[in-house]
């Protein structure tokens, strides 16, 4: 059964303690779309709920015959292909992998899917005609470093080209080697690996701005100073080799108590907005199609994680951040929200991806789901 939800009033008090107990039973059985809330005018379509541990997605082949997104997923070690059907129809899901080491990151190019799977980097090609019995894997790259601890890479090309791998942090908070705390760039034979920033906790999602084709990223704030400190951050790249702050400096204005001293804030790029605390902001995508309303189009979108070790859960929701002519962001604003009821979450976005008709589809890790929004239509 398709589910369509349209942008509503938010919910009473009462309905809201109601679903929290009820959250963890539903979590269990379907994605509880009905919860989702968006601004009025839009909906929410249900596209499948069999994409277990669903992660970073990526658009292959897209025309009047095929719509194709690849998926890949953290614990589950598998990538997945969906097959979009019509409006309002569920899709066809083909597993392509198994076995991998967190292949978390789906990039597309040239009819090859890249694979981000912890140290190293595979590819798939001619994928889009063989979902029925995938090619073996070649090896692009086997050079990156292997520690699990944030090392979900998001992947991307970017208009140089280049595929983008970043690579976290191993710690919390510590100082890392050259190694890490990154974000890297090579050629699509795996060649030339370059740092193209610095300083970087753990960024899972990042994109190139449509006003000046500066990569933009999130970045993980660090753990363990509280609700309230330090904010997620969303960055911008204006030279190669920049560098972000960690793990001297948060947020591009709080010293960090062990390493702060050593380096100042001011030594730093700070972020173009602050995301706030433990939202654990994952992938993020630029608005370029012209469904949304005007005042959505250029906007970034990012799927909020969630907070794991916050008094009281903060995140678990997609915000839009609006981006000015100059390419300035604004405050974020909450967008796709319902994944979190009282204190209990039955869904956990973990990435965006608009499509060329305009929609904009929504990865839920947690809920194993694809979620499509669209604006207008019946």
């Amino acid at each position: 059964m398709n589910l369509v939800v349209r942008g509503a009033r938010p919910q009473s008090r009462v309905a809201v303690a109601l679903a929290g107990v009820l959250a963890s039973v539903a979590a269990l059985a379907a994605p509880s779309i009905d919860k989702l809330r968006v601004p009025a005018g839009f909906r929410v379509e249900l596209v499948t709920d069999a994409v277990p541990n669903a992660r970073q997605m990526a658009l292959g082949r897209y025309d009047a015959a095929q719509a194709i997104v690849y998926v890949g997923s953290a614990g589950a070690g598998k990538v997945y292909a969906v097959q979009l059907g019509a409006p309002g129809a569920r899709a066809t899901v083909h597993t392509i992998a198994s076995g991998l080491q967190v292949p978390s990151g789906v990039a597309y190019r040239d009819g090859a899917l890249f694979v981000g799977a912890l140290e190293r980097v595979l590819r798939f090609d001619g994928i889009d005609d063989r979902l029925a019995s995938p090619p073996a894997p070649r090896v692009v790259s086997d050079r990156f470093p292997g520690e699990t601890h944030h090392g979900r890479r998001f992947i991307a090309f970017g208009p140089d080209g280049k595929l983008y791998v970043p690579v976290g942090a191993p710690c919390n908070v510590c100082l890392p080697d050259d190694r890490h705390g990154v974000i890297q760039r090579m050629n699509v034979d795996g060649s030339e690996i370059e740092t193209v920033a610095r300083g970087v906790r753990n960024s899972v999602g990042f994109d190139w701005s449509p006003v000046d084709g500066t990569l933009w990223f999130t970045d993980n704030g660090r753990d363990m100073l509280g609700d309230d400190l330090p904010a997620d951050e969303l960055d911008r790249v204006t030279r190669a080799g920049e560098h972000f702050g960690f793990p001297f400096c948060h947020q591009g204005d709080s010293p960090d108590p062990e390493f702060g001293a050593r380096r100042p804030c001011s030594e730093f790029t700070a972020p173009v907005a602050q995301l706030g605390a433990h939202v654990a902001a994952l992938g993020m995508r630029f608005y370029r199609g012209t469904q949304f309303p005007a005042a959505y189009r250029g906007n970034v979108f990012i799927a909020e994680h969630g907070s794991w070790n916050r008094s009281s859960k903060v995140g678990y929701q997609v915000v839009r951040v609006p981006i000015d002519a100059q390419g300035r962001a604004g405050t974020p604003e909450p967008f796709l929200t319902g994944f979190l009821q009282g204190e209990s979450a039955w869904g956990r976005p973990a990435d965006v991806l608009p499509l060329p008709d305009g929609s904009l589809l929504v990865s839920d890790d947690s809920a194993g789901a694809i979620y499509r929004v669209r604006y207008g239509g019946p």
